[in-house]
């Protein structure tokens, strides 16, 4: 394993406090009587407290030392003083355990009382400090000058991306952005539980991927050696239990889909579906719109959330427009009864890029998608879809060519989806039969298999139900002005992590290094070149050593040149 010197000289202090029988990973409970943030609200001078952290900042005066604990619900001043630590003749505690052993980012327990400073920000002054856990990494912490001006924030969102254990501890405030998803979960659930509907659960691995036109991951069961794909909806199943008596049902299922990947895709995603028995995509829309008011409001406390440059507003009702009204609209062109080659033709006339593997479905898409989203911002209902784009829904009840449903428009997105669901085990058959046609044709994202248990089921009877379906990530986005999907994932899916290249260091390099180390904040370029004692050549070769590997970093702030770890 290739370490930086910085982790070096960390796992050495590590055997340091072992050698003084201190043990930096101890197993037993660390009893906790408050928080940060408890400690604010109910502030009162004198009480005892017991709180735990990680150790975010120092500053050291001899034998005293304030500093910051962070802990999950922020960060509180406390003060170090070797008397009141070490109240015997040994100052060890202070004078090589705190002083030179601890570091930043480790996370520590603090017995302590509180009191307020003379400029009144609320202090916990330590009794007594036990190190919980030696952090053998350095956080990526940024730098603040004198003028407050910030440098070297952890803002790289690959990096965040990758190590969102490290950017939650440094960017307190994208816990928040997390904080807000769970509220919006738990404000749906409480919707639909209240409104009498039952969670459910649904199989992930799956012998036939069905209920959407999409690329499955495939994988294969050895004890029954068949192939199984990863859930890419769950539609079919939740349709299964409508079949089976249920009058509403629901799940939030993780999907996953073996397709592209931009700010609003990710490979594996969370949707909400939900079915309920005796309704239409009338009433769906009803009841869309009051989940979502309700939801925004839950989530942000009213209902109206900012996304870049828009503010949208959640409160109920919506709009309501055909994709027929809508493609005319903003292309001009009525698709009422036009041919497969008409539509074609008219797509590539308009600049849009098409071929031979699609079906009328899909060019329209492709039409609706290039031409008309973009123009919806405040929450729009789509409604009335043709039926080649729409293989699981209901035939319109009065518009020929066109089913019974709506997707929800925000800011040129769609983020619901929902029918007047198909019952019809004869029309059902037909309509995969043509996936199936169009898979052939070469359409990957078509029906490649007929589910043969769902038609079993519907010949048993479902009754007229409606559905509804929400990407929770795209909704959360919305909601918390986050334009990429990547940040409302704690994980998301990443290219494989290159590996840094090895830096071989000398002993100049070292040395530098060392005197650095030593150091809370950058220090004087001459003073570190001083305290070195290299020879000019030697200096010069091994600074550039350092810079060209990024190891440390020279600035210059009002006419002086600082040398800082990176």
């Amino acid at each position: 394993m290739s370490l930086s010197e910085q982790e070096i000289i960390r796992r050495e202090k590590l055997q340091k406090l072992t050698d003084l029988g201190i043990d930096a990973f101890p197993a037993a409970e660390y009893k906790i009587t408050d928080s940060t943030k408890s400690i604010k609200q109910d502030f009162e001078e004198g009480k005892k407290v017991v709180i735990a952290g990680r150790l975010m900042s120092r500053r050291i005066q001899g034998k005293a030392s304030f500093a910051e604990l962070q802990d999950s619900e922020g960060r509180i001043q406390v003060y170090f003083n070797r008397d009141e630590i070490c109240t015997g003749e040994d100052k060890t505690l202070y004078n090589e355990v705190y002083k030179h052993l601890l570091d930043i980012g480790d996370i520590i327990g603090i017995e302590g009382e509180l009191f307020k400073t003379q400029v009144g920000e609320m202090t916990v002054m330590v009794k007594n400090f036990t190190l919980l856990t030696k952090s053998l990494r350095p956080l990526p912490l940024p730098k603040v000058d004198a003028e407050g001006n910030v440098f070297d924030g952890f803002t790289d969102a690959e990096l965040r991306y990758r190590q969102r254990y490290a950017d939650l501890v440094v960017n307190p405030h994208v816990k928040e952005i997390f904080v807000k998803r769970t509220k919006l979960f738990n404000a749906m659930r409480m919707f639909f539980n209240d409104a009498g509907y039952f969670e459910v659960e649904t199989p992930i691995l799956q012998s036939i991927p069905g209920g959407a036109a999409a690329r499955p991951f495939i994988t294969h069961h050895n004890a029954l050696d068949i192939p199984l794909y990863l859930r890419i909806a769950n539609e079919l199943y939740l349709k299964r239990l409508i079949v089976g008596g249920f009058d509403g049902v629901y799940e939030f299922s993780k999907n996953f889909r073996n397709e592209g990947m931009d700010r609003t895709h990710n490979p594996e995603f969370t949707a909400m579906e939900i079915y309920v028995a005796y309704k239409d995509y009338n009433w769906m829309m009803d009841f869309t719109e009051k989940l979502l008011e309700f939801c925004a409001t839950s989530v942000n406390g009213t209902s109206e959330s900012v996304f870049g440059e828009h503010t949208i507003n959640w409160k109920a009702p919506y709009p309501r427009v055909s994709m027929t009204e809508a493609i005319q609209k903003y292309t001009g062109f009525d698709i009422t009864g036009k041919s497969e080659q008409e539509l074609f033709d008219f797509a590539k006339s308009i600049g849009i890029e098409v071929d031979e593997t699609m079906g009328k479905g899909k060019l329209i898409d492709e039409i609706f998608g290039e031409k008309c989203e973009g123009n919806f911002i405040q929450p729009t209902f789509i409604t009335d879809y043709p039926v080649e784009m729409s293989p699981l829904t209901k035939k319109h009840r009065s518009q020929e060519g066109l089913t019974e449903r709506f997707e929800l428009m925000v800011c040129g997105k769609e983020i619901a989806n929902a029918y007047s669901e198909l019952n019809d085990p004869i029309d059902q058959r037909q309509r995969f039969e043509h996936q199936l046609l169009l898979s052939e044709k070469g359409d990957d994202e078509a029906g490649q298999f007929i589910d043969e248990d769902f038609l079993r089921a519907l010949e048993y009877g479902m009754p007229p139900t409606s559905g509804l379906g929400i990407g929770m990530d795209r909704l959360i986005m919305f909601l918390t002005n986050n334009p990429s999907i990547q940040e409302v994932l704690f994980f998301p899916q990443m290219r494989p992590e290159k590996k840094a290249p090895t830096v071989e260091l000398g002993e100049d390099e070292k040395v530098i290094l060392e005197i650095l180390n030593s150091q809370e904040d950058a220090l004087e370029l001459n003073e570190v070149k001083t305290r070195s004692q290299l020879s000019g050549k030697k200096w010069d070769k091994a600074s550039k050593t350092l810079t060209k590997n990024n190891l440390v970093k020279v600035e210059k702030i009002d006419e002086i040149l600082l040398m800082k770890l990176i």
